[in-house]
């Protein structure tokens, strides 16, 4: 496996069509991926003193979050319109080798910052609402 660059990874927002096209949103200088998964002990009086968990069980997610410059593009203005409203929506992950992961995704939390002598940008976090699949 080689290295991959950062800046290709990106986040995109469904655009509703159908088929499902997707926008990449704008401006995103760091993104980050986190894949989670809740466990289910079943340890029990003959496991010797060692934790055992059951495969397969328990709650899977992903949470993204990502920063950066805020441009006003379509794809900014979608996020923070589901942000404000509570709605879920199609996301895509992709990596520089092709992978991509696709799932429905809230806006956890959209923030807004800046300086009188810098760029306006923004933070986001998503969280994952069902299965997230490679495709």
């Amino acid at each position: 496996m080689t290295a991959q660059k950062g800046s290709a990874f990106l986040l995109k927002i469904g655009d509703g069509g159908q088929p499902l096209a997707y926008d990449t949103v704008a401006g995103l200088r760091t993104t980050q991926l986190s894949i989670n998964g809740d466990t289910v002990v079943v340890t029990h009086k003959e496991s010797g003193g060692w934790r055992e968990l059951l495969s397969g069980a328990g709650t899977r997610s992903v949470s993204v979050s990502a920063a950066g410059i805020f441009l006003g593009s379509s794809a900014e203005a979608k996020v923070q319109s589901h942000a404000l409203a509570g709605t879920i929506d199609d996301y895509e992950l992709s990596f520089e080798d092709g992978a991509k992961l696709r799932g429905r995704f809230l806006v956890q939390r959209l923030d807004y910052a800046g300086d009188f002598n810098g760029e306006r940008n923004y933070t986001l976090q998503l969280e994952s609402s069902g299965a997230v699949l490679a495709v």
